[in-house]
């Protein structure tokens, strides 16, 4: 045998003996993989849904508020009952609306009080006018109502709405729970408790928008930072601290 045909075999028998240890690698590692069990999908949202809000979400939706006024045929105006009524929707706009959407006036077009409307359509654009309503804060819309007879003057606006979970869920056996996850209902009554007792509902989905400041104090400090002038308040001679210098 030659020297070179005995180094050509030599070479075969190393790349079959790298070829069969890789083959055994990776014989292993299927085994491995094949052993392997996958995990529960339930037991991971378990743990991704730890925190009640997410468990047991509040559902915050608007739905319209309305309020009607019945105008007379021939009529110039607001009654004084309907005038009270106003005023009480108003409030109670404000209370639980906090500034979210605006009031709209929907008046009827064609009706046979349709002139009575108008009157008092008016004198509603004046009384929200007194109460501080901008015009922005307000919408006048028409609608057909041809054909009906004292058709009213729909006043709405927009309120949100906390719908709470459903709770009372006790499916699990609360004494034996080998995987520690919660619960199903805990944190539940919680979220319902938030979501009756919340004021405003718009709160549970950000931050209310900062309303306009006022100018009066701030510009008189900044005339007195311009001139030099102390910016502090003035005390009287009881807010003073005194210093006694006797020792």
């Amino acid at each position: 045998m030659t020297m070179k045909h005995a180094m050509r075999l030599s070479g075969l028998r190393s790349s079959r003996l790298r070829a069969a240890k890789l083959l055994a690698i990776s014989l292993a590692s299927l085994g491995m993989v094949g052993c392997k069990t996958t995990d529960d999908p339930t037991r991971v949202a378990g743990w991704t849904l730890i925190d009640s809000s997410q468990r047991h979400p509040i559902l915050v939706s608007q739905e319209p508020t309305t309020h009607l006024i019945r105008v007379a045929r021939g009529a110039h105006g607001l009654t004084s009952s309907q005038r009270a009524q106003l005023m009480n929707f108003v409030d109670h706009f404000r209370a639980t609306d906090s500034g979210n959407s605006r009031l709209v006036v929907t008046v009827p077009s064609g009706g046979t009080n349709e002139v009575g409307a108008m009157y008092a359509v008016q004198e509603i654009r004046n009384i929200l006018s007194d109460q501080g309503f901008g015009k922005s804060d307000i919408s006048v819309e028409a609608y057909n109502a041809e054909g009906a007879g004292d058709p009213p003057i729909r006043v709405s606006y927009l309120r949100y709405v906390a719908e709470p979970p459903q709770c009372g869920d006790w499916s699990t056996n609360l004494a034996y729970e080998p995987t520690n996850l919660p619960y199903p209902n805990l944190g539940c009554a919680q979220q319902r408790n938030l979501a009756v007792m919340v004021a405003n509902p718009a709160d549970l989905l950000g931050p209310r928008s900062e309303t306009a400041r006022s100018g009066e104090r701030r510009d008189q400090v900044w005339g007195k930072y311009v001139t030099g002038q102390p910016t502090g308040a003035r005390k009287s001679v009881d807010e003073r601290v005194n210093k006694d210098t006797s020792n």
